[in-house]
């Protein structure tokens, strides 16, 4: 089963930037996904839904997470439902993930284990601050496996943000002082942070992950509330600054926090859409919501999205995969990713 989530040789990392801006009472999060291959779905999930996470290993039912949702959520899914790189919830929360391959994730232990693409939904379903997501480590723990190598910039309304990494099997985080600058892209945030402070470059900085940060950091710092008056036209101007020259960037998206409002452009189509997550209902009794990222939209796009089907869920991973070096699955593996989402069930 690691195959279908992001278990991505080391060639084939990808080069992330994302950041947040203080922008007084109205913190802006930026992110950029830079890879070869495009595609995917926009997901408004459900607050009341049960799940029990999935494994790589369907016959044991021991140490498996179980939880209900708190949040509803708008996520940008690649690898189908309840699969997300990133989004944010109805409180304000935002997850982005990244590679790192210096990350190494805790060995196996007491915590009941989740796979790492779960974990960004499981963070969003449950937590609408910082401090609780770094706090849920001493309770979960993502599943040792060959996965891809991941790390996260996380925000709350508030404008708090964190860092989290796993490196030699421990959770390390920056935040509040211990973050001077909120940007991360595929290096250590201590890593990145080092050169940044030293204003040089390293002999070797692949995917130009240092550089990146570099630029980002000087922009989010170099930002003005007071003087600068469109603050979403500024952070999609740092994800244009700091595009890999070597990868498609496949989507950029800017996080209005404060007021819940998400924009996004794709590689296909340059035009911003956006959307209220105001405007959604997130009870559990009403239709899960989907909007194809690939269509030829622009401006308000809340009245484009349609109701979500097994099948269209099914056909979209297979899609990517035969895209992808993996070829085609085959059918048993498939058919219980992409049938994952009908084990949830609401519970209100």
């Amino acid at each position: 089963l690691c195959v279908l989530l992001f278990c991505i040789d080391s060639n084939w990392s990808l080069a992330c930037t994302t950041f947040c801006l203080d922008n007084e009472n109205r913190p802006i999060y930026g992110r950029n996904f830079d890879w070869w291959l495009g595609g995917g779905h926009i997901i408004i999930n459900k607050r009341g839904v049960a799940k029990t996470a999935i494994s790589d290993q369907p016959d044991d039912v021991n140490n498996r997470l179980s939880w209900v949702s708190k949040y509803g959520s708008a996520t940008f899914n690649l690898f189908g439902r309840e699969f997300p790189l990133g989004g944010m919830n109805e409180a304000g929360l935002v997850v982005e993930s990244m590679m790192l391959d210096k990350t190494q994730y805790p060995p196996k232990d007491s915590r009941p284990e989740i796979m790492v693409s779960q974990w960004i939904q499981y963070q969003l379903d449950n937590f609408s601050r910082v401090e609780d997501v770094i706090a849920s480590d001493s309770k979960i723990r993502i599943q040792a496996s060959r996965e891809s190598k991941l790390h996260f910039l996380i925000c709350e309304q508030s404008g708090i943000c964190a860092t989290i990494e796993f490196i030699g099997g421990d959770l390390i985080y920056h935040t509040n002082e211990r973050m001077p600058v909120k940007t991360l892209t595929n290096s250590t945030y201590a890593d990145s942070l080092s050169f940044w402070r030293k204003e040089e470059l390293p002999k070797s900085d692949k995917n130009k992950s240092i550089e990146r940060f570099i630029l980002s950091a000087k922009m989010v710092k170099g930002y003005e509330p007071h003087a600068m008056d469109k603050p979403i036209e500024y952070g999609f101007n740092i994800l244009k600054k700091v595009e890999h020259d070597s990868f498609k960037t496949q989507w950029s998206i800017v996080y209005d926090i404060a007021v819940l409002k998400i924009y996004f452009r794709t590689y296909g189509n340059q035009k911003i859409r956006y959307f209220d997550l105001n405007s959604f209902d997130f009870a559990c009794s009403t239709p899960i919501k989907v909007m194809d990222m690939g269509t030829n939209l622009s401006g308000d796009i809340m009245n484009e999205f349609i109701e979500y089907s097994y099948q269209a869920n099914r056909n979209h991973i297979r899609n990517v995969y035969l895209k992808s070096y993996f070829s085609a699955l085959p059918d048993h593996i498939l058919d219980r990713f992409s049938g994952y989402p009908e084990t949830t069930f609401c519970n209100e």
